[in-house]
């Protein structure tokens, strides 16, 4: 078996930004550009990442590759912080960048398709595209169907 490396996204796929940002602005009434006012340390986990991101690291080789905002720097310590205390095993593999299409691997795990996910060179799971592509159980059986090729 050939190990793939596997990116994943942070924000929207095992981090729950839309719940951080939706409470924001219930509680505020910001309602746009969250990335510049959500407090990425108190992110909640998705349902289903730990689980699933510890089987995809003990077959694979995985990575965090997220996009912080870029107007706050401090934010960057802020995602190794939580990737630290909900991924520890992630916490020295994390790459920040704007570009994901840049990224040399085999397969991108990603909600967003607005920083070069649709270019990526190898597979590309959509984890947004729809309601049923949108959980950890989905994402699965696709990597498994990509191994059994």
């Amino acid at each position: 078996m050939n190990k793939y490396r596997i990116f994943i996204d942070m924000d929207g796929v095992i981090a729950n930004f839309e719940k951080a940002s939706n409470e924001f602005q219930r509680i505020h009434g910001k309602t746009n550009r969250p990335d510049k006012w959500v407090d990425y340390r108190n992110l909640d986990v998705i349902d289903g990442a730990i689980e699933a991101v510890a089987k995809l690291n003990a077959d694979y080789e995985v990575f965090i590759a997220s996009t912080p905002p870029w107007t706050r720097p401090e934010v960057w310590g802020h995602k190794r912080e939580w990737i630290g205390e909900h991924f520890p095993d992630l916490k020295r593999k994390i790459i920040l960048t704007h570009r994901k299409d840049l990224l040399i691997g085999d397969i991108l795990i990603d909600d967003s398709r607005y920083r070069g996910q649709p270019d990526f060179q190898g597979e590309w799971y959509w984890f947004n595209k729809n309601w049923n592509n949108r959980n950890w159980e989905a994402c699965l059986e696709w990597i498994e169907k990509l191994e059994n090729k």
